[in-house]
């Protein structure tokens, strides 16, 4: 039996391996199209990347043998490497989307879109305002009857390394959210970091621009926006993970308000009158969640548990019944065995009927805050249930 679950897990690792490597293979092919056509322009291409320094009225000057052909067909390389680069990500999606939950997907789509149109702008902001700002500090800056020529190499190597900084400095807002989302900081405590981050900017800003006041705050700004921008979309991604977070924060400071769910539940749940015994009302409680239309939502939400080492096989529908009724079983079971005067039941369980009770009463945030407790706290059946009532209320 281990053999052949090893056996499985290795040929899903391969299968996993010829993926990657066929989609890398289609960026290769693209990447070297893009080449091919770009290569007849290759002159035309460093012309205009030139424009900045040229029109300051500065001269370029070739040193090296091979510079003339070698310099202009580089520029060509990462022109073609920058254009495709939505194909790029693109089949870095397609290749790691299958393993992503419903919400994940939902949430990394934009992110993914709005990353390459940020590092976009930033190259197009280096092109546009900053190089010509650069370069007529430099030509200005030269001693009088100093004729500034530079190197076309030099030129490109100077060029690239600022698109790039521009570039990657315009991905402030995406990772403001991916620190909130991954639950790392909250966007208040972001926002409380506002001074610390404007002078890390005007430091940035300081070091990939002239030494003036100016170009400095040119880029010190748009960066500060970002930021703002970032915090501003960044709180309608904190309920992946901060609902969580604020939910153990609460149990581990005794502050949780569990009032309002049981109020919720006392009058949405059940028909049957409640009786002052404990064992008959919790009794009541696990009949009308276990056995009603609650039991076949556990039924409808479990997605086929894997049984083998490496979580590769699914239960049969035969297989699914008996697993249900033995969760059923287990739980009537700590109801009548476990609950005497005066105790309660066990808590993860009693969790999982107000969830049930709260989906019904269209609770929803209330809902989510008791899954994520219980994926903390609960067993492997418990967090299973958990896990798929979340995928349920993401879909």
């Amino acid at each position: 039996m281990m053999t052949d679950d090893s056996s499985d897990t290795e040929q899903s690792f391969i299968s996993h391996l010829i993926e990657l490597r066929d989609r890398l293979l289609r960026v290769l092919i693209v990447v070297i199209l893009a080449i091919v056509a770009l290569f007849p322009f290759s002159n035309t291409l460093y012309n205009y990347l030139a424009i900045p320094l040229v029109a300051q009225g500065s001269n370029m000057i070739v040193t090296g043998v091979a510079a003339p052909f070698m310099v202009p067909f580089k520029l060509t390389l990462m022109v073609a490497v920058a254009i495709t680069i939505p194909y790029t990500l693109y089949q870095l999606w397609s290749f790691v989307v299958p393993g992503l939950y419903p919400l994940e997907r939902k949430l990394v789509r934009p992110l993914l879109v709005s990353s390459i149109l940020l590092f976009y702008l930033g190259m197009a902001f280096a092109y546009f305002v900053v190089s010509p700002l650069i370069f007529g500090f430099f030509v200005a800056a030269a001693p009088q009857g100093v004729a500034v020529m530079t190197d076309i190499s030099e030129y490109l190597d100077f060029v690239a390394t600022l698109f790039f900084a521009f570039g990657v400095a315009f991905e402030i807002p995406i990772a403001t959210v991916l620190l909130v989302w991954t639950g790392i900081i909250t966007p208040e405590a972001l926002a409380g970091k506002r001074p610390y981050i404007i002078v890390g900017a005007f430091v940035i800003g300081m070091f990939l621009t002239p030494p003036d006041a100016f170009s400095q705050t040119l880029l010190a700004l748009p960066m500060w926006f970002l930021f703002e921008i970032g915090v501003f979309f960044a709180k309608y991604f904190v309920p992946v993970s901060q609902e969580a977070h604020n939910s153990t924060h609460q149990r581990a400071t005794g502050t949780e308000d569990t009032r309002d769910t049981r109020d919720t539940i006392d009058t949405t749940s059940t028909t049957e009158p409640q009786t002052k015994h404990p064992l008959n009302a919790e009794n009541t409680l696990a009949k009308n969640t276990l056995k009603d239309k609650n039991t076949i939502d556990i039924r409808n939400t479990i997605e086929r548990p894997q049984l083998d080492a490496d979580k590769s096989a699914s239960l049969t529908d035969a297989q699914m019944e008996t697993e249900l009724d033995a969760a059923i079983m287990e739980e009537q079971q700590t109801l009548e065995s476990g609950v005497t005067e005066g105790q309660s039941q066990d808590p993860i369980t009693r969790k999982l009927e107000q969830v049930y009770a709260l989906r019904q009463a269209d609770a929803e945030a209330k809902a989510r805050t008791l899954l994520y407790e219980i994926l903390a706290e609960g067993n492997d059946h418990q967090r299973l249930v958990a896990r798929n009532i979340l995928k349920q209320l993401d879909s």
